[in-house]
């Protein structure tokens, strides 16, 4: 089984991908940036746009069926490492007790320079409970 999930944006249909994908029990989210409904980047520091994302996040898992606990690996890409430890701050309120496997990423800026962070997810529903 295969499943699409869409966030409506533009974006999705001209560069030809999904906002999510799932296939069995395991979800694939794309990067996902601090982006507001209207498009706009919301916060203009890592601790903020970390926390705008993950609740974004949050709701495509919800969507989905799945949770914040059933994420099994987290990738985070930020442009300023100096700043790294702001946006893992803002990683450990959510996910703290879940730790999922975790990669951080400097990375170049973004096509817009404003966007400070993005974070891609990969979750997986387990059949019984650990």
């Amino acid at each position: 089984m295969k499943k699409r999930y869409s966030s409506g944006s533009s974006w999705e249909a001209s560069i030809g991908y999904s906002r999510a994908i799932q296939s069995d029990n395991t979800l694939y989210v794309s990067a996902t940036a601090a982006s507001g409904p209207d498009g706009s980047i919301v916060g203009d520091d890592l601790y903020t746009q970390t926390k705008t994302i993950l609740d974004k996040l949050g709701t495509v898992l919800t969507d989905a069926g799945f949770g914040y606990q059933d994420v099994v690996q987290s990738r985070v890409y930020v442009t300023d490492i100096a700043h790294w430890q702001d946006a893992g701050r803002a990683h450990g309120e959510v996910f703290g007790d879940v730790r999922p496997a975790l990669t951080l990423l400097h990375v170049l800026p973004f096509v817009d320079p404003k966007i400070l962070v993005e974070i891609e997810i990969t979750a997986v529903k387990s059949d019984s409970a650990w």
